[in-house]
């Protein structure tokens, strides 16, 4: 039974959509890593790097966010295979494109596209994984898929390191087609291709108005996330500009925040989905996560005075405190029937990652109101934190429990 649960577990769309959210984090977060030797090598001012930044994470955000709409409604239409194709097409092609930009406002084209692209990947895959696994693997299937992908980040400060930033762009890339090809052998969900010959609707994101308790788990799955990337889209990708602030002793290089920051959130994934698994349950462990990343929070911006090493340690702590990701994308997948499930599971997370979009301008809204120096950098980030902490709590209880729920069920 043990050979068979592993045999299970270690199939091929399960290695695949691994695969495939690897070469996704490598490209979403190179961004973050790049983002100031790149814009300095197109001529930006030292004093503008951090808001033309700002503008084009915003940019990247609004792609994704639009592209979650997109792919999470074609796999509902078309299939999850077709999400899983396209996606990674347009962004490795988007990404090569990326190497050769000459302008900022070229870069921001770019960064849009890839955002649309990105989108698709991580949902398309979960809800593939979901579907081809039984109750018993669900968990450990969706945390190896997010677990593995997090990885991708290590490689992006690698190759950012080692080579021009052009270069790493062509190498995610490159690797994105490589997996394009790898992508011929898997299998479309069974589920799917179930209710794929019943007259019902597919795909219909207006569907999930106009039921009050569908809404309602709805938008508790988006916002169980909103402190994820609160901590990676503004405390993590700004991380020099926090070390100034904070006075941190040495150099600290964004590719390295982001680097242990998701090391540390590969750790929490692969911990929280062992520990639902345990336990028997989503809900309560994304609550002990929630209160991780908020003690994180409190430690990262107010612990000054550290070595650049310690800062990264608190870095780590961070994607420790948000590693519940992929409960988090799984809990979206597991709430709604098959007929809705990609466009909620696709959905869902570049909802949350669009939030940047609003954090962003909040962030530096409260920076300007609070005088613009360092403690406005640091009590604007804790104001707003504090805000994202609260509305994920208050989230949590609005989403049903799904832990062990059968899969094969359509939303009337």
């Amino acid at each position: 039974m043990q050979h068979e649960n592993s045999k299970g577990l270690f199939s091929i769309p399960v290695i695949v959509a691994a695969l495939g959210y690897f070469v996704d984090i490598y490209d979403l977060l190179l961004f973050s890593i790049v983002r100031k030797p790149s814009l300095a090598s197109l001529g930006v001012p030292t004093d503008q790097l951090f808001t033309e930044g700002e503008f084009l994470l915003q940019v990247q955000m609004m792609g994704l966010l639009i592209g979650g709409l997109i792919w999470g409604i074609m796999g509902d239409k078309r299939g999850r295979l077709s999400v899983l194709f396209g996606s990674i097409l347009l962004y490795s092609l988007a990404n090569i494109a990326n190497g050769f930009v000459t302008s900022v406002p070229q870069y921001a084209v770019l960064r849009f596209i890839a955002g649309i692209g990105l989108a698709g990947e991580l949902g398309a895959g979960i809800t593939l994984v979901a579907e081809v696994l039984p109750p018993r693997l669900r968990g450990y299937g969706t945390t190896l898929v997010a677990s593995v992908g997090l990885m991708g980040a290590i490689l992006a400060n690698f190759v950012a390191k080692q080579y021009d930033w052009q270069i790493a762009y062509w190498i995610g890339g490159g690797l994105g087609l490589m997996l394009l090809m790898a992508r011929v052998s898997i299998f479309e969900s069974g589920i799917f291709l179930h209710i794929k010959e019943k007259s019902v609707q597919r795909g219909n994101f207006f569907q999930l108005f106009n039921k009050r308790t569908r809404f309602n788990k709805f938008m508790g799955s988006i916002f169980i996330g909103l402190p994820i990337w609160f901590t990676i889209g503004i405390l993590i990708t700004f991380s020099p500009e926090f070390a100034q602030a904070l006075h941190v002793e040495g150099v600290v290089v964004a590719g390295d925040a982001v680097m242990f920051a998701y090391i540390g959130l590969a750790i929490g994934d692969l911990s929280s989905g062992l520990i639902s698994q345990f336990l028997e349950s989503r809900k309560k462990v994304v609550r002990l996560f929630i209160f991780l990343t908020l003690a994180s929070i409190l430690l990262y911006l107010f612990t000054p005075g550290r070595s650049a090493e310690a800062f990264y340690g608190t870095c780590f702590l961070l994607g420790v405190g948000v590693g519940y990701w992929a409960l988090f994308v799984t809990i979206a997948a597991e709430q709604f029937g098959t007929n809705l499930r990609s466009t909620v599971a696709t959905s869902v997370p570049n909802f949350i990652r669009g939030t940047v979009v609003l954090l962003v301008p909040a962030f530096r809204f409260l920076r300007q109101e609070l005088g613009g120096d360092d403690q406005a950098v640091i009590y604007g980030a804790l104001i707003v934190g504090l805000f994202t902490i609260a509305i994920a709590l208050i989230a949590l209880r609005y989403i049903h429990e799904t832990f062990g729920h059968d899969m094969n069920f359509l939303e009337e």
